[in-house]
């Protein structure tokens, strides 16, 4: 049941509701989770998420080379890490403290 839970849910708040994990700020991707390249504008207080996904396309895609679209001056050779399965996901989060109790 754990399993087809996880992957039904389409709705990052409910996904976030779901596993405990959270949805906002910097580290809201289950994926990468505190391997993220986000980050907050000088004055500004929203996560940004900016030139983040190339790191998912093919190892030899070309807008991995691409300097001009994308930053400037910048090739992507970061590989995106693996998923976690359910239970190494499970096994990283259910030892945070939430500060509740949780039955």
């Amino acid at each position: 049941m754990r399993a087809v839970m996880m992957w039904t849910l389409n709705d990052l708040p409910a996904y976030g509701m779901a596993s405990r994990w959270s949805t906002a700020g910097v580290i809201r991707c289950s994926v990468c989770m505190d391997d993220t390249r986000a980050f907050h504008f000088q004055h500004g207080r929203k996560a940004c998420y900016f030139n983040c996904h190339r790191q998912f396309l093919p190892k030899h895609h070309p807008y991995r080379r691409n300097k001009k679209t994308f930053t400037k001056n910048r090739v992507e050779n970061k590989v995106a890490r693996l998923r976690l399965t359910g239970d190494q996901f499970l096994d990283r989060i259910v030892n945070i403290s939430l500060g509740v109790e949780i039955p």
